[in-house]
């Protein structure tokens, strides 16, 4: 998930001779995202002229052309809040549905299941920039001023299907996404950005510590186990003290939001953003307005969520009369006997109450903690909704209430209410649209004209891609890992290549001038973290209905003798499995 905006806005492309710009079509799309590697990849189909621009309508019946901009829209929710005075923004939750959301993998494919945004509390600030000269939002997104808040720092991560996914495999992904730097780059695992490149961060870019010893993550994001049709997966970011706040140049707060997952066969946390990842921006760009303004020492707001369709390719068509059709590809939705789609439930927001306070008097020396999220500092939302709106190429598409509309079910359970009669199985999204002026209305397919070639048309399916790579040098080399390389394959078809490394010495940490004191502490921290806190118990609350989902268990590994507690398994390769 991805809110702001583009997060490439210039780019040099294969067989073009000028630096093309997306200045014109940001204007456009205002605060619509366009994933910075959809945009790459159409935009090289067209100068090497693979790729035909979108038209109103096709130039002549029966002739079928390629495009993007299939579907664009938001299947939002809203959850009420707290008052900001009240605490409850230390921690933010939910369980949403896992589910096939197409049926098979294809290319130029990005959407997001239900998900959420975090950004720091800067609420007391109406008219100074956040964003400082130099970076991306500031210089490409003035709609966002006069404060750039929106687009400062975030937390977006959670379940979907991106573009530049390297290895697609049916069912969606997790990856715990972030944005620390006004959108000048991403951070979606230990070592990598969200799918933008295959090469790993820069050592000076590196943001997430991996904290569990038994589970993986690899850059190409989580896979689950078989085919999910509905099951729920938790995910909560909390943020804990794992270190003292420092003060300095620049000053850093005590903030590592935590990612929690609840899975059927995984509990508890995964990795952390250290929180250097977001004070540093205030030093690098000499701004001290910034100062303790990040979320290092702020605390996290959420409002709400949405399932954000981004990139989506299309077919258009004419008939004999030259009336125009298109078709996207089929997006599918699990619907209970009820006619229902339960998308998410269960969104909460903690306070320091829920698990800050108990983790730091451990940390301190004090009686050792469950890491379950305790009750008196835990807020239950209530969610609202709206129908949602899409269009197609910027055109209004019309006719997606007669088959459905976003309803509430309780006060605490968000989805679809099917209206067109499903009731179990799968609910299908529109797939044909009638061009109709500047509109494109809904049409079965029994209503699509044969002589359109439409209705036989398939989308291309995506191709396993290069793999990920990461350094040999550097903070992946220095101080090194203890014991690897050992590799496994995942049921996305990748090969995934890691070594154990001792919990301070993963790359993420090495470009800190810690003292020996500070790494000390913290590495025996993490190691009784290891050794207390299980991977079968409930961390967060259980989901109020459903059933949990199971992540892929290749993803579980148990560290070598020796190395049970203070050693984590970092992701080093991720390749494609045989041809």
């Amino acid at each position: 998930m991805s809110d702001p905006g583009m997060t490439l806005f210039r780019l040099r492309l294969p067989g073009c001779e000028n630096e093309l710009t997306g200045e014109k079509e940001m204007k456009k799309m205002k605060q619509n995202r366009v994933c910075a590697i959809a945009v790459f990849m159409v935009l090289s189909r067209v100068c090497a002229g693979q790729e035909k621009t979108d038209n109103p309508d096709p130039s002549a019946p029966g002739v079928v052309t390629a495009h993007h901009q299939g579907l664009h829209g938001y299947i939002s929710y809203t959850a009420s809040s707290p008052s900001a005075r009240s605490g409850y923004n230390m921690g933010m939750g939910f369980y949403t549905a896992v589910w096939p959301l197409i049926d098979r993998p294809l290319a130029d494919f990005q959407i997001g299941l239900p998900s959420a945004w975090i950004t720091p509390d800067n609420s007391d600030n109406t008219d100074t920039p956040l964003a400082p000269v130099g970076t991306f939002a500031r210089d490409h997104w003035p709609e966002r001023g006069p404060t750039w808040d929106s687009v400062f720092q975030t937390v977006e991560g959670g379940l979907g299907y991106w573009a530049g996914n390297r290895f697609r495999y049916g069912p969606p992904k997790f990856s715990m996404n972030a944005t620390p730097q006004c959108y000048d780059y991403e951070v979606g695992s230990p070592g990598w950005p969200f799918f933008q490149s295959r090469k790993a961060l820069p050592d000076d870019r590196l943001g997430i510590a991996q904290l569990s010893n038994r589970l993986l993550i690899p850059p190409d994001a989580l896979p689950f186990e078989g085919n999910p049709n509905g099951g729920f997966l938790g995910c909560t970011y909390m943020a804990l003290p794992f270190t003292e706040p420092v003060t300095g140049d620049p000053p850093t707060g005590d903030h590592a939001w935590t990612c929690f997952l609840s899975a059927d066969n995984f509990k508890g946390p995964i990795a952390y953003y250290i929180p250097e990842t977001w004070s540093k921006i205030g030093r690098l760009f000499n701004y001290p307005f910034i100062y303790g303004r990040g979320l290092d020492a702020r605390p996290g707001r959420m409002g709400g969520g949405a399932m954000e369709i981004n990139t989506v390719p299309r077919f258009d068509s004419a008939d004999a009369q030259g009336i125009g059709y298109s078709k996207i590809p089929k997006l599918q939705f699990p619907v209970d006997k009820k006619g229902r789609s339960l998308l998410l439930q269960d969104v909460t927001y903690y306070s320091k109450a829920a698990l800050y306070d108990d983790f730091k008097e451990w940390r301190n020396g004090g009686p050792p903690c469950s890491g379950e999220f305790s009750k008196r500092g835990a807020w239950k939302a209530a969610l609202t909704t709206r129908t949602p709106r899409f269009d197609q190429d910027r055109r209004e598409i019309a006719g997606v209430t007669n088959v459905f509309d976003t309803k509430t079910f309780g006060s605490y359970v968000w989805g679809l209410q099917w209206n067109d009669g499903t009731a179990g199985g799968m609910g299908n999204f529109p797939r044909y649209f009638k061009h109709d002026g500047n509109r494109r209305v809904a049409v079965p397919a029994a209503e699509v004209p044969v002589e359109t070639g439409l209705l036989d048309k398939e989308f291309k399916l995506a191709d396993r891609r290069g793999p990920y790579t990461s350094p040999d040098s550097g903070a992946w080399s220095r101080p090194g890992f203890a014991k690897g390389p050992f590799t496994v394959t995942l049921g996305d078809g990748s090969l995934v290549t890691y070594s154990w490394y001792r919990f301070i010495d993963q790359p993420s940490f090495q470009q800190y001038n810690w003292s020996e004191e500070k790494k000390a502490a913290l590495q025996a921290f993490v190691e009784k973290i290891h050794a207390r806190w299980p991977i079968d118990r409930d961390y967060m609350a259980p989901p109020g209905r459903g059933t949990l989902v199971r992540l892929d268990p290749a993803l579980l590994v148990t560290p070598p003798p020796g190395l049970e507690v203070g050693y984590v398994p970092i992701v080093t390769r991720q390749e494609a499995a045989g041809p």
